[in-house]
């Protein structure tokens, strides 16, 4: 009932024109069971002379001009009989229809819905989550339920109304023959729910099977350039072959099943239907039912086959329906994050402070411990340190990527937690180490957070980047297209694209998370000199392991194992021994034997 509720609320707005649809399958199959009565009747009251029982049959008849005028005009009947055709593919088309608006209406809102949840998660919960899981929440489940309101429902309930009207109307006509035309059903429909029931197995084996072949697929194409450069290609055909191989094992393996099924099932059926013609047969030769009964019970029976075998398979298929909608559930039930909670927006101007400061992602694992500094607007501090010593974890609480556990973080002496993070994080423009740039051209991923930005103004966030002489050497300038992740760009054109885009917004604290590396000696200083003759100067965070571009610091904090364990500028640090002094003479003494 659970899921019910969950699918009726991704139905909001549509609800009224599903009833509709249901209400036509209701009504189409009632009109599917007209017929046999129309032959019966047609049968046994018209060409034959058993009288008519109904008063109902006999008023149809006198209006139509009595049992003598049909008898000699049977085309009357041919028409009723195109006519109740007519009128079930009408309602045939309204019920494919109405549940196809439905269902595509409500697929696209789960789609949207979930797209922009997860837009608004945490980056905690982006950071642990796997994205090839969210994908195929957002596409494949999404889909499961879309086939599950189009098509299986209304099968369901089109094979339920099937079955409550026939058996009604066969066991009005004679019971015996109706038990007769329903011995072997209940076998039939258990045999399908037992084995589409143990066969799942087989499905969700072909299914994994699909997405690695998919996943194998997806990482080749993504990683051709470490494909052609490592001259990898015969192992990943290989892989590949071994990935599409398993697939149509386990694809094969589940059409045999599924052969295995539709052969015993028919096997059933056809006994069933042989039942019927049998003992109608006899029981017609009897006199104990009519010829125009018999002709009845053989339509009927035709009619209940199909459905009956069906069902076992629709009743698989909602629970996988189901089983996706409480994965797609599962995400929307993931808390949000508000970006403006507080409403509180204070001018920006740069000056930072921590005091204190500890964090940890998992219990008893502090990653940061006690960190103190003072930064002053439009100052740079640069933090150096060994890979894993907590460096980019300190920035990302100044973003609010994170909220620390213990002390206190202050930004022109307010608490960081009592400012909205949306304020924070367009004050704060943080460069990634790792750039990601969309498919479009260079122009549109320098102003993405702005659009509306001026070319002059893209221009001059280029040239402090030092990428501007890059992008006009290219045919089309900035209308560059870049490619997937900026395939196109070397990786220092890419960073210094990706610095344009932080820059540009003119934001009061910038953080480089070791986004200088991909950048050669020479640009770097070019992009650290360019930043100090802006107008409006940003306090600058710097995260390097290269001494020459920490350099030149206001200040400079060497982290270890989470705590700050030297402090000065350059000049006081080279006086004492500490980490920041060895990492000083390693890089000096490659340096002497790079220029000997």
């Amino acid at each position: 009932m659970s899921n019910l509720k969950k699918l009726l609320k991704f139905m909001e707005g549509y609800r009224l024109v599903y009833f509709f649809g249901m209400l036509s399958v209701l009504i189409s199959q009632l009109f599917t069971t007209l017929t046999p009565l129309v032959l019966q009747t047609t049968i046994d009251n018209i060409i034959g002379d058993k009288a008519i029982e109904s008063t109902f049959i006999e008023n149809i008849i006198g209006f139509l001009g009595g049992r003598e005028y049909l008898r000699t005009n049977l085309w009357i009947i041919g028409i009723i009989i195109v006519f109740i055709a007519m009128f079930r593919g009408i309602f045939l088309f309204l019920r494919s229809t109405l549940a196809s608006i439905t269902a595509e209406s409500t697929a696209k809102g789960m789609r949207d819905s979930l797209y922009d949840h997860i837009q608004r998660l945490p980056y905690e919960y982006h950071v642990k989550a796997e994205t090839g899981d969210l994908i195929q929440r957002c596409t494949s489940d999404v889909d499961t339920v879309r086939r599950f309101l189009a098509i299986q429902l209304v099968e369901v309930s089109g094979s339920l109304f099937m079955l409550i009207f026939i058996l009604t109307i066969i066991f009005s006509i004679n019971i015996k023959m109706a038990l007769i035309s329903i011995l072997v059903l209940p076998f039939t429909f258990l045999f399908a729910f037992i084995f589409f029931s143990r066969v799942k197995k087989s499905f969700e084996a072909a299914d994994e099977a699909e997405a690695k072949m998919t996943t194998t697929l997806q990482e080749n194409l993504t990683g051709i350039r470490v494909v052609k450069a490592f001259s990898r290609q015969k192992y990943e055909v290989e892989k590949f072959d071994e990935r599409n191989k398993d697939y149509k094992v386990l694809t094969y393996k589940l059409i045999k099943e599924l052969a295995a099924y539709w052969g015993i099932s028919d096997f059933f059926s056809m006994s069933q239907v042989g039942a019927v013609v049998i003992f109608g047969g006899i029981l017609t030769y009897r006199g104990e039912i009519s010829l125009g009964s018999y002709v009845a019970f053989i339509s009927y029976i035709n009619m209940l086959v199909w459905p009956v075998r069906q069902l076992g398979r629709m009743l698989t298929d909602m629970g996988k329906a189901f089983v996706s909608l409480e994965r797609i559930d599962e995400i929307l039930k993931q808390p949000i994050e508000i970006l403006f909670e507080n409403n509180k927006m204070p001018e920006i101007k740069g000056n930072i402070e921590f005091n204190n400061v500890s964090f940890q992602y998992e219990e008893n694992k502090p990653v940061l411990s006690n960190i103190s500094f003072k930064v002053k607007a439009g100052e740079t501090l640069a933090l150096i340190g060994p890979t894993g010593s907590g460096k980019s974890s300190l920035v990302h609480l100044l973003a609010r990527l994170y909220d620390y556990n213990e002390g206190s973080i202050k930004i022109d002496g307010i608490e960081l937690k009592t400012i909205d993070k949306g304020w924070i994080r367009k004050n704060v423009g943080l460069v990634l180490q790792e750039p990601f740039l969309y498919a479009k051209t260079i122009k549109e991923n320098i102003r993405l957070a702005n659009p509306s930005l001026k070319d002059e103004k893209v221009i001059n966030a280029a040239k402090t980047a030092s990428i501007h002489d890059d992008i006009i050497s290219f045919e089309k300038g900035y209308e560059t297209l870049v490619g997937e992740r900026g395939v196109s760009l070397s990786g220092g054109q890419k960073q210094r694209t990706a610095i344009a885009r932080t820059i540009i917004n003119d934001c009061p604290i910038v953080i480089f998370d070791d986004s200088l590396s991909a950048v050669d000696t020479e640009t770097d200083i070019s992009i650290r000199k360019a930043l100090k003759k802006r107008k409006n100067k940003a306090t600058t965070i710097i995260i390097s392991h290269r001494i020459s571009t920490v350099a030149e610091a206001d200040q400079i904090l060497v982290i270890d194992k989470g705590r700050i364990v030297q402090r000065g500028t350059h000049d006081e640090l080279i006086k004492e021994e500490g980490l920041y002094k060895r990492v000083y003479n390693i890089q000096s003494s490659l340096d002497e034997e790079i220029v000997s």
